[in-house]
């Protein structure tokens, strides 16, 4: 006959349980991994508004003395057209 049945119930729910600590254990190392590239992305967001916000002043402050550049010769062109006539 044929030898004494066993019962594989418990050998196949502790194989369960280790595959499930093994997928516990990649998920935790994925959300760490994550949470680093989450961090390192939001810090270059931050850099790159900072530095778009120094353009940005930068961009008014030359338009500005442009402007006042351009005023000047206008004035000046206005007043040698002023002695001309």
């Amino acid at each position: 006959m044929a030898e004494a049945p066993t019962d594989a119930v418990l050998p196949i729910l502790v194989k369960i349980q280790e595959g499930i600590a093994a997928l516990r254990a990649e998920v935790g190392q994925f959300r760490q991994d994550d949470r680093a590239e989450h961090e390192r992305m939001e810090s270059l967001i931050r850099k790159q508004r900072r530095d778009a916000a120094g353009m940005l002043v930068m961009m008014r402050a030359t338009a500005s003395d442009f402007d006042e550049r351009v005023s000047e010769v206008e004035e000046r062109i206005a007043a040698l057209e002023a002695r001309t006539t």
